[in-house]
């Protein structure tokens, strides 16, 4: 256990960029770094150093889930220590993805996948997203906007960038619990379908169309969308929001032309997902517990299968500190119901969800992940505002 010592001392001083502390199971405490420790570490239990070295994402992940190692301290401020520290394993994940194991991502799997994580049931998710159920990064127009504000800004800024006029068909791509497709209907006057492949997210959608009597111009299925494409669907905008992230990486190419194939000549499409400046597999841990079958599109892979399929590219923005910032929230809001997620998940649920989501924050803030918006056409489309004044008039 001593050479286990020696071993953990190596790998903590060369992960943090502050001070920290680290109590060992037996009781033995040191100090790595100079001055007074921002964070201590309590590591309680054996973790495998050859499940370190050979994936430390998923060792270290999983030790945290089943309280091998425990912090003291803003959990979202020690991974952001760790991504600050241009030496750390965070920053070599290209080495360790090259261990994954990539598996085709058929409707079948999909679904599977996607029920895994979107399906954990309402009650859970209510608890720390807002008001509108709004599962995806929000749009913060000022300092003092709250999430629900946030995600209102975010859906009306989507909608002003689709330019949407009454009798249009939009379709959305995964449509979460359905706010942009009733909000689209309700603003704009559109014809609005949105698909999905959790059952949660389905039922949910189906009562509030009902709710807001729009039955007649909202309407949700529970398909995939290559599904639609089989039955020759056809719309004059096109959107989706943190769904391409599911798709897996050998369907970008085909998810693509499907689009094109589902969108009007001189039609226009958003594209709000999370991005990567490199191609690499998403890690291990998340894949296994969070996002199965996930994978982050690099930018120039978007781009290139853009232009592959005559999808011009009219508007890209980056809005990786708006993301950082949602999932602060969320992070908050779920440690601020903690006793009533206490009442239906275990204490490793607890954990990983906690891991996942101050991970995730961090890693917009000071690591490696962005999230963009693409906004662009079937063909050319010279009816575009020639400037981006439009999107910030009342």
């Amino acid at each position: 256990m001593e050479l286990d010592k020696v071993f953990f001392k190596k790998f903590l001083q060369s992960a943090f960029s502050d001070t920290v502390e680290v109590k060992y199971w037996d009781g033995m405490e040191d100090k790595y770094g100079d001055g007074k420790a921002k964070f201590k570490i309590y590591i309680n239990g054996h973790i495998s150093k050859k499940n370190i070295l050979t994936d430390p994402f998923l060792a270290i992940g999983e030790a945290y889930m089943n309280n091998l190692i425990d912090f003291e301290g803003n959990i979202r401020e020690i991974i952001e220590s760790v991504y600050r520290n241009k030496d750390s394993f965070l920053h070599k994940a290209e080495i360790f993805s090259k261990i994954y194991k990539v598996i085709p991502n058929n409707i079948k799997r999909s679904k599977k996948d996607v029920q895994y994580h979107y399906d954990l049931g309402d009650d859970f998710y209510s608890l720390w997203l807002d008001e509108t159920m709004t599962y995806s990064c929000g749009y913060f127009m000022k300092e003092e906007d709250s999430l629900y504000q946030a995600q209102v800004n975010k859906v009306n800024y989507i909608l002003k960038k689709l330019q949407l006029k009454p009798g249009q068909k939009l379709l959305d791509i995964g449509c979460g619990w359905g706010n942009l497709i009733i909000t689209a209907a309700q603003k704009y006057g559109v014809n609005a379908l949105g698909i999905t492949l959790s059952k949660k997210q389905f039922e949910k959608t189906n009562k509030k169309i009902l709710e807001n009597n729009l039955q007649e111009k909202v309407q949700v299925k529970l398909v995939d969308y290559r599904e639609l494409v089989k039955e020759k669907y056809s719309f004059d905008r096109i959107v989706s929001v943190g769904m391409i992230e599911h798709v897996g990486r050998q369907n970008l190419s085909s998810y693509m032309e499907d689009v094109k194939a589902m969108l009007k000549e001189g039609g226009i499409s958003l594209l709000h997902c999370i991005t990567a400046q490199t191609e690499g597999e998403v890690n291990q841990w998340i894949k296994k517990y969070i996002f199965p079958g996930g994978y982050i599109p690099s930018i120039r892979q978007l781009v290139s299968l853009m232009a592959d399929n005559n999808l011009h590219l009219i508007d890209v923005e980056s809005l990786r500190l708006h993301y950082f910032k949602t999932l602060k929230c969320w992070a908050e809001n779920f440690e601020n119901k903690l006793e009533e997620v206490k009442k239906i998940k275990d204490d490793v649920f607890i954990r990983m969800w906690r891991l996942y989501l101050n991970a995730c924050s961090a890693s917009f803030h000071y690591g490696v992940m962005d999230i963009h918006q693409f906004l662009f056409t079937k063909g050319l489309n010279n009816d575009i505002p020639m400037t981006r004044d439009y999107l910030y008039e009342d």
